[in-house]
């Protein structure tokens, strides 16, 4: 693995979107070495080896939106993009090739520009998923995203990663 610096954002609600009142959105800077041959297929074979089965092959959309079923992880895997975080009020940041983001269920993110070549690839914990959320959170909903099951390991790093850490003192049992 090539040196990686992760840094934790935490947002507030902004319009319709929640955002997660509990667990920060990560964003591991050089993950994955970018210049990797099939970086793609090696960054699906290390989520699904720590238990983040690959979705996707996709980008990620230029609307606010956010999942309330399922944390995300986005692998970038060509390319460059400038994405928002959290909504109008949140963060705007630039990923390239090699960098990973972790989304906790209910932060709002959407792609500002991208690269011809930006590809990304997404991935959820067993029994989760990306389901596109553009209104306003219910309380049911809210409910939902607050339970929603701890993920077993870090999507890059495994039993010694970073989201454990950086999560551990909200997980639910």
């Amino acid at each position: 693995m090539t040196k990686t610096t992760v840094t934790a954002f935490h947002f507030e609600p902004w319009s319709f979107v929640p955002n997660n009142p509990r667990l920060s959105a990560l964003i591991y800077e050089g993950a994955f070495a970018a210049d990797a041959t099939d970086l793609a297929g090696i960054m699906e074979k290390r989520f699904q080896e720590n238990g983040w089965p690959p979705q996707w092959r996709n980008g990620i959309y230029d609307f606010d939106h956010y999942h309330s079923q399922g944390h995300e992880v986005l692998g970038i895997a060509a390319g460059s993009a400038r994405l928002l975080l959290g909504g109008d009020n949140g963060r705007e940041l630039d990923v390239k090739a090699g960098d990973v983001l972790v989304l906790p269920a209910g932060t709002g993110h959407r792609r500002i520009s991208q690269s011809d070549d930006f590809l990304v690839i997404g991935a959820y914990p067993p029994g989760q998923s990306g389901d596109i959320v553009r209104e306003k959170a219910s309380v049911v909903m809210a409910q939902r995203i607050s339970v929603l099951s701890f993920p077993p390991r870090d999507p890059v790093v495994g039993e010694d990663g970073p989201l454990l850490r950086l999560w551990a003192d909200v997980r639910v049992a």
